[in-house]
């Protein structure tokens, strides 16, 4: 997958803690309901005022992060894809039928740390959803052949995605910067574990009884629905859903000592450079994060002094980006650049140091600090307009979580972020020592310093 960061990441986060949060406080102003079944699935409710519609989202806690055994990962994305093939009560192509048949779109993505299946469609057919979605998360069958036949197409859309350069980079500084955490490869997997996927049958049966099971799931219905209705609906379709007892064990990753380096070598693509730091893992408790949110959006966006330098005046970039890897465990704070000419490079990155440099002793200035945790704020708020955007905005957090709550807990923290938690969080993080550096040039390799 194609890195995306985005500038103000904060749909994407990890969490912890259990509080709940009224008022004006809320950045969701509408009541998360939730109920635990005896065998461990989460149910969230929202109602929200969407006449005859509802975004039903089942969310796997289980992505690439969880792929700790040598040899096969990318079992949490094939995931995505095979779920899709049917079960004997509903083969795919009867699924496929039901889901035109009540308006329903359907699909599903994989990230580091889960995946998450959704559709939205009509409320008035919500039982049929869950019918449906509980038969394919018990009961997937799939024969050999066809399991073969789909990790053909994993290794088509991992070939397609390996011909773009930033995919290819994206992928090594992984493997370089990290020595044994899982994060160490991306959702899509190792390629040499992709070409041997189709000889793991086996494995792929017991990858799903490990994670597809209750208490690494949790299911959300937003729209035109109510608590009681949804939970009864969960209880009658989930209740003989047996309890896994799986528990993967993460390696924990060892201080970084010393700065990396990667290049890809391509001249069909314009010059690159990605500086990328060994950052903290989400909290919703710590205002850690929402200041790597406020240095993104006051020192690197279109409005910061340094984007009017490199891109507007000097016009030695195409654009500049910076943005923070949200997840369960510490993961990479990215200053991106699009490079007019490679031998700018290391110009491009001491300017990026200059200010990284900078941010650590010069205290942000209070309105600039305010104004920034403004429009932070409303960007969040603003994307909150539709049932599938709520949704897809709680199964973020409940990738780590099983508190939707933490939505708007992280939010609250934003308004706690001093000029001096800036200049912590900036000496805290942006070190040499844990940095990765990636390159793309038509150059064998890159002398950036």
């Amino acid at each position: 997958m194609i890195k995306k960061i985005i500038l103000l990441s904060i749909l994407f986060m990890s969490l912890s803690g259990f509080t709940t949060r009224t008022g004006n406080d809320k950045i969701l102003p509408y009541p998360i309901l939730q109920h635990q079944m005896s065998n461990g699935l989460n149910i969230v409710t929202v109602p929200y005022d969407s006449p005859g519609i509802v975004a039903f989202y089942i969310i796997v806690r289980a992505g690439s992060r969880n792929e700790v055994e040598a040899g096969v990962t990318g079992f949490a994305h094939f995931f995505e894809h095979m779920m899709f093939r049917g079960t004997d009560k509903y083969p795919k192509d009867k699924y496929e039928d039901i889901l035109k048949s009540i308006g329903a779109s359907a699909n599903a993505n994989t990230s580091l740390d889960r995946t998450v299946f959704h559709m939205v469609g009509d409320a008035s057919k919500l039982e049929l959803m869950f019918e449906i979605e509980s038969d394919r998360f018990q009961n997937l069958h799939y024969s050999e052949h066809d399991f073969k036949v789909e990790a053909g197409a994993v290794k088509g859309e991992y070939t397609k995605n390996y011909a773009e350069p930033l995919e290819q980079l994206d992928e090594s500084i992984c493997d370089v910067a990290f020595d044994k955490h899982t994060y160490k490869h991306t959702t899509m997997g190792f390629f040499k574990d992709i070409v041997d996927m189709p000889n793991q049958y086996e494995y792929s049966l017991k990858f799903y009884k490990r994670f597809y099971r209750p208490e690494y799931c949790t299911v959300v219905a937003v729209g035109d629905v109510t608590q009681d209705k949804v939970n009864a609906l969960a209880e009658k379709y989930f209740w003989k859903w047996e309890r896994g007892n799986y528990v993967a064990d993460i390696p924990v990753e060892p201080t970084q000592q010393e700065t990396r380096y990667t290049h890809i070598k391509n001249g069909d693509t314009p010059p690159y450079i990605s500086l990328n730091f060994k950052g903290p893992a989400f909290s919703d408790n710590s205002v850690e994060n929402p200041a790597l949110d406020i240095i993104s959006s006051v020192y690197f966006s279109q409005r910061s002094e340094l984007y009017k330098k490199l891109v507007l005046n000097e016009k030695k970039l195409r654009y500049i980006r910076c943005g923070q890897s949200n997840n369960h465990d510490p993961n990479l704070i990215s200053v991106d650049a699009s490079v007019k000419k490679k031998d700018d490079m290391q110009y491009i990155k001491d300017e990026v140091m200059k200010t990284l440099e900078m941010i650590k002793s010069t205290p942000v200035d209070e309105k600039i600090l305010n104004e920034a945790k403004s429009n932070i704020k409303y960007s969040i708020a603003m994307r909150l307009d539709n049932p599938g955007a709520i949704a897809n905005s709680l199964a973020a957090y409940l990738a780590v979580s099983e508190n939707p709550e933490a939505i708007n807990n992280y939010y609250a923290m934003f308004d706690k972020v001093t000029a001096e938690d800036i200049m912590n969080v900036a000496k805290k993080y942006f070190l040499t020592t844990g940095l990765t550096i990636g390159t793309v040039s038509a150059d064998e390799d890159v002398a950036v310093k």
